[in-house]
């Protein structure tokens, strides 16, 4: 395995019961490079992604995050490289607990301040916010604020660790369309910064893939369907494939939409 790679997964079969989840994936994320995730509910991909976290073990073939193969490593101190963000996670932040606050607790990967920070934890904590444009709302609890500026918030939350690789599971689910757009704009400008983790963007809009993500895997009923450059995955028969129905596929501003035939 190589420590070039951000993500390695080879021949990964995951079964539980008599039902296969995944089967035989097998997909190599360089260090730095941006990806989208797509597929149809149900086609794998959250599995997959919590599988490359280490919360779930594969049945067969071999997992390697950030050069650190699974099975010689604690997969509790590899977690602490890796960001995780979705509209889950929303629900179990303390409505009552202060944006900051939220974003400090990344710092030990949990839910609520268990242990203690300092002075240079905090300034951190408010260049986050400030990076994502919610500085003002630092002492504000975070049940008040807007969905959008909830997701915003929980990536600060998952920077605050300097992880190497930071995950978006579905994170523009329930937002509105500008604060969606709002939303994009910020993933925009964090996978330009010159530090900025490796990006795994998992949905199914194929709109929200935004230009920095060059790169795409989709999933179809827990099998890799397609994967490789943006362009050359994003295809009328691919994505008709992945979705089950004929599909239109437009490509506007560098950005791909989808209608129904």
């Amino acid at each position: 395995m190589c420590a070039s790679f951000a993500i390695e997964l080879s021949d990964v079969t995951l079964v539980r019961g008599d039902k296969i989840i995944l089967k035989d994936i097998s997909w190599r994320v360089r260090e730095g490079d941006h990806w989208a995730v797509v597929g149809a509910n149900g086609s794998g991909k959250t599995t997959m992604l919590r599988m490359i976290a280490g919360y779930i073990w594969p049945s067969e073939g071999k997992v390697a995050v950030l050069g650190n193969r699974f099975g010689s490593i604690d997969l509790r101190e590899l977690r602490k490289s890796i960001g995780w963000v979705s509209s889950t996670l929303q629900d179990q932040v303390p409505p009552n607990e202060p944006a900051l606050d939220a974003v400090l607790s990344g710092k030990f990967a949990s839910i609520g301040l268990w242990d203690g920070y300092d002075a240079y934890d905090i300034d951190y904590a408010r260049e986050l916010l400030n990076f994502m444009r919610c500085g003002e709302s630092e002492s504000s609890s975070f049940g008040i604020l807007s969905q959008g500026e909830q997701q915003r918030i929980l990536i600060a939350r998952a920077l605050m660790p300097k992880p190497n690789l930071l995950i978006l599971d579905e994170p523009c689910a329930g937002l509105d369309l500008l604060s969606r757009e709002n939303f994009l704009d910020m993933i925009e400008e964090l996978g330009r910064q010159e530090d900025s983790p490796t990006l795994i963007f998992v949905t199914h809009h194929i709109e929200e893939i935004v230009s920095i993500f060059s790169h795409v895997l989709v999933l179809k009923s827990g099998r890799i369907l397609a994967q490789g450059e943006k362009d050359k995955v994003l295809t009328e028969p691919t994505l008709s494939d992945a979705f089950g129905v004929p599909l239109n596929v437009t490509k506007i501003n560098g950005r791909f939409w989808i209608h129904i035939r």
